[in-house]
Order: structure tokens, then C-alpha cells, then sequence
């Protein structure tokens, strides 16, 4: 009777958002028809959605925000531009498809896919007509960067969720991310578009816009900013790891903080690009204002998605779900995978995907020794395949790059499904090493 209702509450699911309904009102009405299904006490139920909320966004909010913050701070000071021009210009034309994924890398990990997609696309076109390369040869490097590290790499809200929900240590995550980030976007990427490249046609250069250029930043505090809240996070791992305890240490460990070290890459920001581009301090805090706002709905998302899974917790009904893995003798990552793919499948959204898994899963982490920080990439590597019609960012490359059904099919979503293969085998052999 458990497994039925949980399928039901899956096709409302569904449902709800074939018929354009908010993802964060679904989430909500489907957790509470869910725990009622369920049998739990209405005062029990409520009690869990409280729980829910508090749990969920006590320790991603602020990283989320201030990651917000620092990808408009990079995108309206130029720094982002100015990022991808500089290893542009480094690797040359011969290299193309290399700068630009570098570029996609770079700007994906501060910024959200749909910030850094935007921001890119101009330069892909720029770039097409300038090298009168196939417009999928360069495009699909960039569009694979950009989901590589939305779906493994803090801070983009996929993974942040996922760490707080399976009470991982974000440095680690963020490490393994990389190791696991750097194949799967060299396969998704280069290979691949070389692949795809006749996908492409001529009539898609004729009529592209060009790239204005403006006075943009110096390149050398362009790259810090972007990738200082990295650096002070790796560092803290490492003083974590084999730094003596200390004084050093303590500071070391403060600064690598998530919420900290993003903290101190936005003021930096703040500081700096207000000081050399002459940006009165009212501009600056609209830029705040303006980050905040978009990515409001994303939280309350994120919020329902905790109501949804400490639900599914509290009734006990994610350990039923979890005793499957042991039934069907199926390693726990793989596992995870699976009931994360197919919920993207048939939700379309990568972020909800995630969300919905962890409250299915995580009774995993109790009943084995996995590690809680491939749980997490492993969630994240299932929350990317087979991207179709239900997923925006299926329809934002099919309109963007002037694509036909069939097209968009070939290219993006065999990308997707590329990454998330590949991101499920680093995994497993990331769980044979350590």
C-alpha cells in the first residue's frame, strides 16, 4: 500500500506540473496528501512540515543568496565577460571548443545555469561567425560546463540541498565534485560536440547578434573574485586534513566555510568593482536586490522539497523505499541514481528532482557505510538524465540555438544523458578509492 500511494503522489507530481502548476505549490500539496495518505495525525503532519522548512533552509539560505549575490556581481561589473574573453583570446581559434568550455567552468561555478547560459550564448554566436564553425561544435562545450556544475558543484542549489540533507561536509563534496566535474564535462563537451557538430546548420550563423563590447574589468581580479570562495573552501580541507591544530588552523577552517568564504567574495566584489569602475554604493545593493529576487521561487521550491522529504521521513516510508536497495541487491549509489533519473524523467525538473530523492534515499546513509558525499554527487549525476520536454533548460537551447524536436533530442539531451552516465561511473570508481 506504501509503494501505491508513493507512485500516486509521484503522478500528481507530474501532473501538477504538466498543467503548469508552481513546483513549489505542487511540492507542498503533494507532501500534505502524501502524510495523509500515509496515516499520519494532522497535528504529527504539520509538526513535520515545520520541521521540514527550518531543517531544509537553516543551512542552505544563506549560502544560497550570497551565491546568488556574487553571480551578479559578476555579471553586471563584466567580470563574467571578461573571464570568458581572457581564455578566449589565450587559447586561440584552433582551441576553441577548450576556451569555451574553460569559460562555461569558470562562470558555472559562481553563477546559475540560466545566468551563465544567457550570458554565454552571445559569445557562442560571436564565435560561429568569426571561426564559421558549426554553431553546436562550440555550443555544446559550453552548455555542458554550465550543467556539469549545476548539478555537482556547490554553491548552485541542487547540491547545497543535498549536502544539508545528508548532513555531508561541503569541502569534501565540492573536491570530489571536480574530480568527478572535470572527465564528464571533457566527454559531454569537446567530444562530443565534435560528434554532434553537423547537427548544425549555416542558416543558424547568418542572423546571430554580436558581442557589445564595453569597458569590462582587469582579468586577474575577475578570476579571484569568481573562484576565491573555491579556493578558501579547498583550503580549508586541507588545513582540515593536515594542518597541526592552531591558530592557523582555526582561521583556516573559519574563512573555507561555505557561508563565510562566499561572504568574503561578495564583499571583495562589492569592494573592488564599485572602487575601479566608479559604481555609486545604491547600484551595488541593487544588484543585491536584484539577485535576491531572482532566485526567490527557487528557495520556496527548495523549502516545499524539505516539507516533501522530512514527510516522507517522518511517516517512515523513505526506509521502506530504502529497503529495496537491499531487496533488489542494488549498491546504494547506484540506487540513488536510479530513483533520481527517473524522477527527472518524469518531473523535468533537475532541482526538484534532487530534492524529491534525497527524502527517499537518505535512510540509506543509515542503514550503510556510504559515503554521504557521493550520495550527494550521486543524486546529482541521476538529477541530469534524459532532459525532454518538461525541463525549461531543454526548451531554453532548442529556442536559443533555433533548433527543430529532433535536433534539441540529438544534441542536448543526449549531453544530459552523457553527463549523468558519466558523473554515475566517477562515483563508483570514487567509492572503490577512498
Amino acid at each position: 500500500m506504501i509503494f501505491i500511494i508513493i507512485i500516486a503522489a509521484i503522478a500528481l507530481q507530474v501532473f501538477l506540473t504538466v498543467k503548469m502548476v508552481s513546483p513549489f505549490l505542487s511540492l507542498l500539496i503533494v507532501s500534505i496528501l502524501t502524510g495523509l495518505c500515509l496515516g499520519m495525525q494532522p497535528a504529527d503532519l504539520l509538526r513535520s512540515i515545520e520541521k521540514g522548512v527550518g531543517s531544509t533552509m537553516g543551512g542552505i539560505a544563506l549560502i544560497i543568496c550570497l551565491g546568488a549575490i556574487l553571480g551578479k556581481i559578476l555579471e553586471m561589473s563584466g567580470a563574467a565577460e571578461k573571464i570568458s574573453s581572457t581564455l578566449i583570446h589565450a587559447f586561440g581559434e584552433r582551441n576553441i571548443q577548450w576556451a569555451v568550455l574553460l569559460t562555461g567552468f569558470f562562470i558555472g561555478i559562481p553563477l546559475y545555469y540560466n545566468a551563465g547560459f544567457v550570458i554565454l550564448v552571445p559569445l557562442v554566436f560571436t564565435l560561429a561567425r568569426k571561426t564559421k564553425l558549426p554553431l553546436l561544435y562550440i555550443a555544446i562545450p559550453m552548455a555542458a560546463a554550465l550543467s556539469t556544475t549545476h548539478c555537482f558543484l556547490p554553491p548552485h542549489p541542487g547540491p547545497v540541498v543535498l549536502v544539508n540533507s545528508f548532513h555531508a561536509d561541503m569541502g569534501l563534496t565540492l573536491l570530489y565534485g571536480i574530480c568527478i566535474a572535470i572527465p564528464a564535462v571533457i566527454i559531454a563537451g569537446p567530444l562530443l560536440g565534435r560528434l554532434l557538430q553537423k547537427i548544425s546548420n549555416g542558416q543558424q550563423q547568418t542572423d546571430v547578434p554580436m558581442v557589445v563590447l564595453k569597458k569590462l574589468p582587469a582579468a586577474f581580479p575577475s578570476f579571484c573574485i569568481a573562484l576565491l570562495p573555491v579556493f578558501l573552501i579547498a583550503l580549508s580541507v586541507i588545513a582540515g586534513n593536515f594542518l597541526q591544530d592552531g591558530v592557523l588552523k582555526k582561521i583556516l577552517l573559519f574563512m573555507g566555510d561555505s557561508t563565510i568564504a562566499l561572504l568574503l567574495s561578495v564583499i571583495l566584489g562589492f569592494l573592488y568593482f564599485s572602487i575601479s569602475m566608479k559604481i555609486k554604493t545604491e547600484e551595488c545593493m541593487k544588484w543585491l536586490s536584484d539577485a535576491i529576487a531572482g532566485i526567490a521561487l527557487i528557495l520556496l521550491i527548495i523549502t516545499a522539497g524539505g516539507v516533501l522529504k522530512q514527510v516522507l521521513t517522518d511517516s517512515g516510508t523513505g526506509a521502506y523505499i530504502a529497503s529495496f536497495s537491499s531487496k533488489w541487491q542494488m549498491p546504494p549509489l547506484v540506487f540513488a541514481w536510479v530513483v533520481t533519473a527517473l524522477l527527472r524523467v518524469t518531473i523535468g525538473s533537475a532541482t526538484v528532482a534532487g530534492i524529491t530523492a534525497a527524502g527517499i534515499v537518505s535512510p540509506l546513509l543509515a542503514q550503510t557505510n556510504v559515503s554521504p558525499e557521493l550520495m550527494v554527487l550521486a543524486v546529482g549525476a541521476g538529477s541530469v538524465f534524459g532532459s525532454h520536454i518538461n525541463d525549461s533548460g531543454f526548451w531554453m537551447f532548442k529556442e536559443f540555438f533555433k533548433l527543430s524536436l529532433k535536433q534539441t533530442f540529438l544534441s542536448w539531451t543526449v549531453m544530459e544523458t552523457v553527463i549523468s552516465i558519466t558523473g554515475l561511473l566517477g562515483v563508483l570508481i570514487l567509492n572503490m578509492i577512498i
